[in-house]
């Protein structure tokens, strides 16, 4: 299972990058794992601003519906467009292809208050 170090992680498996005000956001390898077989990735809050910790939209696997939560406050401005016909790419490759939203961030160092590699690893029994 990879922790990419230059990541922070949410007790609620995403992950985002941060580079300036902008940032990436999406679910780990390990919640790719445990969710198995993604089949839809539902995403609607575009152009909408969120707090920290609230849902900004929902994954589909076939054994479950799994809400995605925002890992800092901001604004959603993309959604992976290759998810809609590719959701599989989350589980082929959650730090890459699979990424689901790219956002404006309010406050950059909001993100300090996240897991870093090492501490999310423990939190999931690495």
């Amino acid at each position: 299972m990879e922790f990419p170090a230059n990541l922070r992680y949410t007790k609620d498996h995403e992950w985002i990058k941060i580079e300036g005000d902008t940032a990436t956001v999406g679910v780990t390898d390990f919640a790719q794992h445990e969710l198995g077989d993604i089949v839809f990735v539902d995403i609607d809050t575009v152009g909408k601003p969120l707090g920290a910790n609230e849902i900004f939209g929902t994954v589909e696997a076939v054994k479950t519906v799994s809400d995605l939560y925002l890992p800092v406050a901001g604004t959603i401005t993309d959604v992976n467009p290759a998810l809609e016909a590719n959701p599989e790419n989350v589980n082929n490759d959650p730090y890459g292809s699979g990424w689901m939203v790219k956002m404006t961030v309010d406050n950059p160092s909001e993100a300090d208050g996240l897991l870093d590699a090492a501490a999310y690893k423990q939190l999931v029994g690495e």
